[in-house]
């Protein structure tokens, strides 16, 4: 089975300026756990829910926030993203895939044809297609 049979080929894409405000509220409109981070239409690197949480002051909105704290929250996505991510192409075979993600630690691949991005590959993906 190839990735491009199963994987998701809707995906949310932001802007390397996009600041943390707007790319949790994309995460949680959307329900995706991943969002790809472009420059002039090209993948620039991946920046999943996960990579926010690790990012922000566990102390925001608590009395002892400070002006650094409150700083994390304003960071634009080109500092919190996984720069030059692992990608595939839409004829990976998805047992390939998932050997990528195990190896590198990943939750996601992004799919590309030549330059183009046509979709993402999650681990969600990949459960799925082994359960069909």
């Amino acid at each position: 089975m190839k990735v491009v049979e199963v994987m998701t080929s809707r995906v949310v894409t932001v802007d390397m300026d996009d600041r943390i405000p707007v790319l949790k509220n994309i995460l949680s409109q959307a329900g995706f756990h991943h969002l790809l981070v472009v420059d002039e239409g090209k993948l620039q690197g991946v920046i999943s829910d996960r990579d926010l949480l690790r990012t922000l002051s566990p102390f925001l909105d608590t009395e002892i926030e400070s002006a650094r704290d409150s700083a994390t929250a304003q960071r634009p996505a080109h500092q919190v993203m996984t720069r030059s991510p692992i990608v595939v192409d839409p004829n990976t075979s998805v047992k390939e895939a998932l050997s990528l993600m195990l190896t590198h630690d990943i939750s996601c691949l992004p799919v590309l044809d030549g330059d183009d991005i046509v979709g993402i590959f999650t681990i969600h993906d990949g459960v799925r297609s082994l359960i069909q």
